[in-house]
């Protein structure tokens, strides 16, 4: 009988030595998969971070080195101070607002009928392109009512209740018995008297300006005891007629405010009728025609958004107007999670809508709100294309923010890299706590 051979068994080093040679393997391999992320991390933002932090202690040729000389150009050029002031103001108003708004939308979208054609409509801006958004509130904010939809609104409201003059550009003209008077008024030279025809010729208003449904002027008749008179146009057409005498074919200021005064104070008025003519009472006896200036108010012209004080607040409505929407959606959804059953049990305990919002909705909604919030201000570090296109070249100082600094001195005909490279850094120590928050919150939830 033969006796058959029993292999031996395998010993705990030799056990040991396998298991690190599979580990290995495996490591190799996720290394392998892992190298083209790792390549393209490095090329395209380990490089470029590397390389901007190396150009930024070198001058405008990156000869020679300057050491910290461009960040002390930072805090001293005044520019780049008004970059950093505003990138301040961007930081604080927007994100807070337009997460503010994304907040109120979501909740009042849960009670109206069409919240779901609301929430689209507010959340389209977000399909719309910061270049397509910048050329939309140009033209919102242009300072011309006829094309600015902002300043036709604001003018529309604004003549509602103080309307302007319809001759705001009127003036005596020649040898007139006019004359200016404090305030933008305009007087008689010499008082005038009952029984007697005062004349009030006025030039300066073009054709094509005066009021539609404008008539011809008439010679006021003299009544007795009463002062009568003209405010007219003292202007023909194609040449010809007599100064200070109302002319065929010349045009009435109809609608025109005129006073009587003596001693300062205002004894009679009337108002011009669509022929220009007026008539006093016998108290204008003695008194001097006044014309207030209130006949020759320009028109309002709306307001200046894009004027070098209100380009930056201009600039962030639009921002707001664009992502107003994705905070809504973001805070809608964490809203969806809610329990319901903690908003009716706090109801019937008697708390009022505002209290569940404040001491139940707004609490369980923080980390969503803190996601919204910490992306937005990430998002406005880098905002440059809105303030780009929105502001005219006038005022860009004035709306500078550092990223829009980076590139203009960066690039150009007077390009600086050295100082360019130096504000990238600037801006990536600004988002890198920002950053570090965001991870730090992450890591706690995930931890959960």
């Amino acid at each position: 009988m033969t006796a058959t051979a029993t292999p031996p068994a395998p010993t705990a080093a030799g056990g040991k030595t396998a298991r690190s040679a599979e580990a290995r393997r495996r490591r190799l391999i996720a290394a392998a998969f892992l190298l083209p992320a790792f390549v393209l991390l490095g090329a395209l933002v380990v490089h470029p971070i590397g390389y901007s932090v190396y150009r930024s202690f070198f001058d405008r040729s990156g000869d020679a080195f300057v050491g910290a000389g461009n960040y002390r150009e930072i805090l001293t050029d005044d520019t780049i101070r008004t970059a950093l002031k505003n990138t301040a103001l961007w930081v604080v108003l927007a994100p807070t607002t337009a997460t503010a708004l994304g907040l109120i939308f979501a909740v009042l979208t849960e009670r109206v009928r069409w919240g779901t054609a609301f929430k689209l409509l507010v959340f389209m801006p977000m399909a719309i392109s910061m270049l397509a958004a910048g050329i939309i509130f140009r033209l919102v904010y242009d300072h011309d009512p006829d094309r600015g939809v902002a300043n036709a609104v604001w003018v529309g409201v604004h003549d509602t209740f103080a309307e302007s003059s319809a001759f705001p550009k009127a003036r005596p003209g020649r040898d007139s018995p006019l004359e200016p008077a404090a305030g933008g008024a305009f007087v008689t030279r010499e008082p005038v008297r009952a029984g007697a025809v005062a004349l009030l010729p006025l030039v300066g208003v073009a054709p094509e300006a005066l009021p539609e449904g404008t008539r011809t002027a008439r010679a006021a008749a003299a009544e007795p005891g009463k002062v009568t008179g003209t405010a007219w146009q003292d202007f023909t057409r194609g040449g010809g007629g007599v100064t200070n005498v109302v002319g065929p074919g010349e045009q009435a200021f109809a609608g025109m405010r005129v006073e009587a005064v003596k001693d300062g104070k205002v004894v009679d008025s009337a108002t011009t009728r669509a022929d220009g003519t007026f008539t006093l009472s016998a108290k204008a006896d003695g008194a001097r025609l006044r014309l207030p200036a209130s006949n020759f108010r320009e028109a309002y012209a709306g307001v200046e958004w894009l004027g070098p004080t209100l380009v930056t607040p201009a600039v962030i409505g639009a921002y707001v107007w664009m992502w107003a929407g994705f905070a809504m959606v973001l805070i809608g959804a964490g809203l969806a999670a809610v329990p319901r059953e903690l908003l009716e049990a706090a109801r019937v305990d008697g708390a009022n809508e505002w209290q569940v919002f404040r001491r139940i909705t707004v609490p369980l909604l923080a980390p969503v709100l803190a996601v919204v919030l910490v992306t937005l201000v990430i998002n406005v570090m880098k905002i440059f294309d809105l303030v780009f296109v929105i502001a005219p070249g006038a005022v860009q100082d004035d709306a500078n923010v550092l990223a829009l600094q980076l590139y203009r001195t960066s690039f150009g005909t007077d390009a600086d890299p050295g100082l360019g490279s130096a504000i990238a850094v600037l801006l990536l120590v600004l988002v890198i706590p920002v950053m570090l928050v965001n991870i730090r919150r992450l890591r706690k939830e995930s931890s959960r």
